[in-house]
């Protein structure tokens, strides 16, 4: 029984990983908001703080096994796993349903943002003056990120290992979009749409036998981007994660703040009722390697309240909303198991 047990609980781990990896890729969504609202942030915290001084000496020393429980390897492997299949699986589906149903994800994701802001906001109880300067920083951070203009492509490994450091940044800091962060550096299409299908390719290429990458420069140079890339995401969680952890312990409810302006100011940054605004080059609309039009910006507009498409939009904002509270209702009933 106890085995089963564990074997549902790792189920659902890469689930919860699943679901953060589809949120880390979504401009605007942050994959940390996922670990704070189903519950797993401050395990997830405390297990990337175990990649310390520590974990390398049982290393050097051959304590494998020692390393593997040190570090809660099982949490990681599970939820870093779900994490990395959804960039070649839920994330090709979501990348479908945004080209042909843009409003609609958009609004399941904004009502899941409003869900998680009454899901955390409900377990804060410290409404004193300087943590609500803290949500206000927080909101206002989020909304200067969302109205800055997005920077010009830059495929300099060093600047590409930067992007992974600041990118990783919405896994580890809930509210704060890292993929929304990389487009503003320039370089999104490039790391989280060209270099994934690269590497799927070169994945696929590799399992079938045929190995014929290593003589294609273009195709070199994109795994390249994704070692740098994934280098210095690796890099950053761990760094942001000792930072955050000391911080947390010291001043959790002001950091707890912060999260919830950060979520609230990323409210703007999914709102569903917009244009997109193509990047242009010698006048024509750019296209990335996958013939898709490469989005610069967003024009947001009121919706008309007498279009059927608005309706329908506000049922999945409900249908966000309705996820975030059963996900937070199933946390509860689970924790009470666990305890009971």
């Amino acid at each position: 029984m106890a085995r089963q047990r564990h074997l549902k609980d790792n189920f659902f781990l890469f689930i919860k990983g699943l679901g953060m990896g589809v949120a880390n890729k979504v401009p605007g969504v942050s994959g940390g908001t996922v670990a704070f609202v189903v519950g797993f942030y401050e395990e997830l915290i405390y297990s990337l703080q175990k990649v310390n001084r520590k974990a390398f000496k049982l290393l050097f020393y051959g304590r494998f096994k020692s390393f593997y429980y040190y570090v809660n390897a099982p949490f990681l492997i599970f939820i870093f796993g779900g994490s990395m299949f959804s960039y070649f699986s839920v994330s090709k589906l979501l990348d479908y349903l945004l080209r042909h149903y843009e409003v609609y994800v958009w609004s399941a994701f904004f009502g899941m943002i409003l869900g998680s802001i009454y899901y955390v906001s409900k377990e804060f109880k410290d409404w004193r003056f300087k943590n609500l300067i803290a949500i206000i920083l927080g909101v206002s951070v989020g909304v200067i990120i969302s109205i800055m203009d997005p920077a010009t492509e830059n495929d300099n490994l060093l600047f590409v290992f930067l992007c992974g450091i600041v990118g990783v940044s919405g896994m580890t800091l809930p509210g704060l979009s890292g993929s929304f962060i990389v487009m503003l550096m320039g370089n999104y299409v490039l790391l989280l749409v060209d270099s994934v299908n690269v590497l799927y390719k070169t994945l696929t290429e590799i399992v079938s036998g045929d190995f014929s990458f290593v003589n294609n420069p273009n195709q070199i140079h994109y795994l390249k981007i994704i070692g740098a890339f994934t280098a210095g995401s690796g890099f950053g969680l761990v760094v942001t994660s000792h930072i955050l952890g000391y911080v947390l312990k010291r001043w959790h409810q002001i950091v707890t703040a912060l999260i919830i302006g950060f979520i609230a100011g990323s409210l703007g940054t999914v709102w569903p009722f917009k244009h997109a605004v193509y990047k242009l080059i010698d006048g024509a609309i750019a296209i990335d390697a996958n013939g898709n039009k490469i989005v610069q910006d967003y024009h947001r507009y009121i919706p008309e309240v007498n279009d059927i498409e608005t309706w329908y939009a506000f049922l999945f904002m409900a249908m966000g909303i309705g996820l975030l509270l059963y996900l937070e209702w199933y946390g509860r009933k689970n924790k009470k198991v666990k305890n009971g």
